[in-house]
């Protein structure tokens, strides 16, 4: 397979690779997708299908388990919470983007967004012109 070729189509495995790779047993991830812990991508015949995000998952939620002690309900809000600051995350980067865009666009008209410390206004100042 060339470089091109894996970028376009992931690394899959079946469940018993997945559970190789991980140290888990395959009924230990079967538990896991049930529970809504790490959902594979499934065969037209209901094969599950690990990517490569799922196997590092599958590491993670070992580790949580094993290692720290967490129980699954507990590991699983803590999925819950890292994707959504995850989105979160996302959100204010595109916000900041288009803030940063906006303040270009104002600033090639003549005009800028002002933040004013200690206040929920947003002030619009623009230049007046002489003459």
């Amino acid at each position: 397979m060339n470089k091109q070729q894996s970028q376009e189509t992931p690394e899959v495995y079946v469940i018993s690779v997945a559970a190789e790779l991980t140290g888990l047993h395959a009924q230990t991830l079967r538990t896991y997708d049930r529970i809504g812990l790490v959902s594979p991508m499934r065969t037209s015949g209901g094969g599950r299908r690990y990517t490569r995000r799922d196997v590092d998952m599958l590491r993670e939620i070992s580790r949580l388990s094993q290692d720290e002690g967490v129980n699954l309900a507990g590991i699983k809000e803590i999925i819950r919470l890292n994707e959504e600051n995850q989105r979160l995350r996302d959100e204010l980067d595109s916000t900041r983007a288009e803030l940063e865009h906006e303040r270009e666009n104002r600033a090639t008209a003549g005009r800028e967004l002002v933040h004013v410390p200690r206040s929920t206004a947003v002030v619009m100042w623009e230049r007046r012109r002489r003459g």
